[in-house]
């Protein structure tokens, strides 16, 4: 906002309603929306649910927008705001073919693919359904995991290797950013060369990433906020999908687990970390 020309507590102030978890979002918001804010800025789907149920009239922008028809945020796949709720799709079709196609690239003749996944996570499903579409044109075995709690970490990996997996895509999910860590701890502990859709996997010590720059979407939400704020009606900021994916290559994780990345696919990448 400060590089947009606002200055907190000159131009706008902020309020920050907690919530300690999932199920406190709803009265979280309802509080919020007594306030009477010019704008509700709401991170991801979740609190843009809760916030969307609480008003119809106040402008929503969403940082983290993830399938908003299936939650009722959005009318349809245009990307016209029907209602007071728009913002940034950080999940866009191609995204996890794509991610397979890197998967095959850093392992050759790769058959057998984990994924990880969380179910409760709503950009979930397309994601799974468009890399078994995939996976079927290739004759490879998709062998799929639900993670959605930190304790299923481990145990998947440790799946993973003893099936015999030979690669692992981790899909886009809210919970699965959070928990980067430990997903890279239990990659490197399993030498499983993984893939990830985030670029704080890759930074995390994760092997490579594809996808869209999430602080990108923070950015891009503000500016969303910044012309709310100066008159502008969510109807005229349509949701907006990023046009920039970004390749993330971790070529210390690759030395530790022994993969020889193609200089081909080095040379496509978009960051390469030492």
């Amino acid at each position: 906002m400060r590089e947009l020309g606002d200055i907190e507590g000159r131009d706008f102030d902020v309020v920050i309603q907690p919530a300690r978890s999932t199920s406190e979002l709803p009265k979280a918001a309802e509080q919020l929306v007594q306030l009477n804010p010019d704008v509700i800025l709401a991170a991801a789907s979740a609190t843009a649910l809760a916030a969307k149920q609480a008003t119809s009239t106040i402008p929503i922008v969403v940082a983290a927008l993830g399938n908003p028809v299936a939650l009722g945020l959005a009318a349809s796949d245009s990307r016209h705001p029907s209602g007071n709720l728009t913002g940034i799709m950080p999940y866009v079709q191609g995204l996890p073919a794509k991610q397979l196609e890197f998967a095959r690239e850093i392992v050759p003749g790769a058959r057998k693919i984990g994924i990880v996944n969380d179910t409760s996570d709503i950009k979930a499903t397309p994601q799974w359904e468009e890399i078994n579409a995939v996976a079927s044109k290739f004759e490879i075995t998709i062998v799929g995991a639900d993670a959605r709690k930190p304790e299923n970490i481990d145990p998947t990996f440790r799946k993973f290797k003893a099936e015999g997996i030979d690669v692992v895509i981790v899909l886009q999910a809210s919970s699965l950013i959070l928990d980067r860590t430990q997903i890279a701890i239990a990659a490197a502990a399993t030498r499983l060369p993984t893939v990830f859709g985030y670029r704080e996997h890759a930074e995390t010590g994760g092997l490579i990433s594809y996808g869209v720059n999430l602080e990108y979407c923070f950015r891009r939400a503000a500016f969303y906020v910044h012309r709310i704020l100066k008159g502008t009606s969510v109807a005229d900021l349509p949701i907006e999908f990023p046009t920039k994916l970004e390749l993330i290559i971790n070529v210390r994780t690759a030395k530790t687990l022994g993969v020889d990345i193609p200089p081909t696919l080095l040379a496509l990448a978009d960051e390469v970390i030492e």
